[in-house]
């Protein structure tokens, strides 16, 4: 196995459930060392999210993979003298409380940096560490109302639906992961020294709007939610099949419509002029939904792949995990991957993305139990057995 890009990284990983540990899962999975920090008694409360396997949630597999935990009680005073210790000798602490949080205890960023000039501090929470929301809670379901992606969620018409994921926390936590990688190549490649990272859960999918504010500056145009549907790119939409299922189809390109519309006999619209680029395709996007459904509704989801994949238009079927599971795209990629829990379940889990031909990432630990690495870590860190003896005793670790 190659060497791993991030080996040799230390990073503190203070958050809990989704945002800050995905940034963290993220550069663990290239090697980073990562610390997990958890409050003693029941830890980060993912373990219990969702679907439980004695008693821990198989998410917590996928999410905490690669990383070591010890318990510490951040609400009493040592335990805040021993994070600020961890740090002192760390290249990144990552933490997504509630701006002020982290000041209230004393580890601040003026602190912290005094302590180590060399630190990176990843800060994500839901509305930035400024600004007159910055105090207000932010969960990822608020960040995407804000964020403007909620409101195109949906059919016109009807209340807006989420994704059924927490996009806010993933998508903040890879910007965050993004923005290590560049502290850390300011820092190490340029003579620099630590900054801190401010990532807002309703920025990071604010920064994926794509034409939304251009739009509305330039035209005062609002988008409204379009269902399946790809407002002003036409045609990309989920059309009927004979089953009840539904069929994507990307066929927005000018070529890649004209063959489209020769696969599914519309040659009069293949031919037409006016629908050779896409600002008139989408003047007559109803129309050719119409004679895209016509002609799906007809076929088997099969049939019309075979037909659109011969053609070559991009399209596919409507995946449910088990779809995804069975694939033999996504076996080929190692896009799925296997471990074993410490209670001994084999579950499949994600692998690791993106893929780097000379320094891949790899899974070589599972996810660890509550404070497994409690003691290891404290002694890596100077203290011995008796202190970290009396250290539990007292109730600061557990």
């Amino acid at each position: 196995m190659a060497q791993q890009i991030l080996e040799g990284i230390r990073v503190l990983e203070l958050g809990q459930l989704i945002a800050g540990p995905f940034a963290a899962k993220t550069l663990a999975d290239f090697g980073a060392h990562v610390v997990k920090v958890e409050p003693p008694g029941q830890g980060d409360p993912l373990r219990k999210w969702r679907m439980l396997h004695e008693g821990t949630s198989v998410w917590w597999e996928a999410q905490s993979r690669n990383k070591e935990s010890i318990c510490i009680d951040l609400r009493q005073p040592e335990g805040q003298a021993l994070v600020r210790k961890l740090a002192a000798e760390a290249d990144v602490l990552i933490e997504n409380f509630r701006p002020g949080t982290m000041e209230k205890w004393g580890l601040g960023w003026d602190v912290l940096h005094a302590d180590n000039p060399r630190l990176i501090m990843l800060r994500v929470s839901g509305y930035g560490q400024t600004g007159p929301k910055k105090d207000e809670p932010g969960f990822a379901a608020v960040a995407e109302a804000m964020a403007g992606l909620r409101h195109l969620t949906g059919e016109p018409g009807r209340a807006p639906v989420r994704a059924g994921l927490s996009l806010g926390d993933t998508i903040a936590g890879l910007h965050g992961a993004m923005g290590v990688l560049l502290a850390l190549y300011q820092r190490d490649a340029r003579g620099g020294e630590g900054q801190v990272i401010d990532v807002a859960l309703y920025e990071s999918l604010f920064n994926l709007s794509e034409s939304l504010l251009p739009e509305y500056s330039a035209f005062g145009a609002v988008r409204q939610p379009a269902g399946g549907a790809l407002p002003g790119i036409a045609p990309s939409n989920a059309y009927p099949c004979q089953s009840g299922e539904y069929v994507l189809v990307a066929a927005n390109g000018d070529a890649i419509f004209k063959r489209m519309m020769h696969a599914i006999g519309r040659a009069d619209l293949a031919e037409d002029p006016t629908l050779a680029q896409n600002d008139g395709r989408v003047k007559r996007v109803e129309e050719i939904d119409a004679a895209i459904g016509a002609w799906t509704s007809t076929q088997t989801v099969e049939s019309v792949l075979a037909v659109l994949r011969e053609a070559e238009v991009p399209s596919g079927r409507i995946y449910t995990v088990k779809d995804i599971a069975e694939d033999p795209h996504y076996r080929a990629r190692g896009v799925i991957e296997s471990v074993t829990s410490a209670g001994g379940l084999t579950v499949e889990v994600p692998g690791i993305v993106p893929k780097l031909s000379g320094s891949p990432g790899e899974i070589h630990d599972r996810a660890p139990t509550l404070g497994e690495h409690t003691d290891a870590v404290l002694a890596q860190a100077g203290f011995d057995a008796a202190a970290i003896a009396d250290l539990r005793a007292r109730k600061v670790i557990a």
